[in-house]
Parts: C-alpha cells; sequence; structure tokens
C-alpha cells in the first residue's frame, strides 16, 4: 500500500475518533446538523489535500533525461 493512502486513511481514523469524543461528550448537540455535514466536507478535503501533498511526484522519462 501507497504512503498516501496510509496517510488518508490515518487522517480518517483521526478525525473519526474525534467527531466521536466530540459527539460523547455532548459538544455536537448545540450544533445544527448541516453544519457538521458542512464542517465534514470541509475535513475531507483537508486531509486529501495533505495527503495528495505528502506524496512523492511521479517522474517520467522525459524528466530524467
Amino acid at each position: 500500500m501507497r504512503f498516501i493512502h496510509l496517510f488518508l486513511i490515518g487522517y480518517f481514523v483521526l478525525i473519526v475518533g474525534l467527531g466521536l469524543a466530540l459527539w460523547q461528550l455532548g459538544m455536537l448537540n448545540g450544533i445544527a446538523p448541516i453544519w457538521i455535514a458542512i464542517g465534514a466536507l470541509v475535513v475531507v478535503g483537508v486531509g486529501i489535500m495533505l495527503s495528495v501533498m505528502s506524496g512523492k511526484p511521479a517522474i517520467t522519462r522525459e524528466f530524467q533525461k
């Protein structure tokens, strides 16, 4: 499995864990569900951007000359 996949899986596990902790503490009760969904989309987007940035760039033969 490539590093980028492991990074993305680890990021999602971290975010799910934080979300469950906030839910269990009751901090999400006062927030409208639409804002929770918007926040989740933003967090997923940031996770994808971070995992792409941490991956090694693909070097083709054209650049190796």
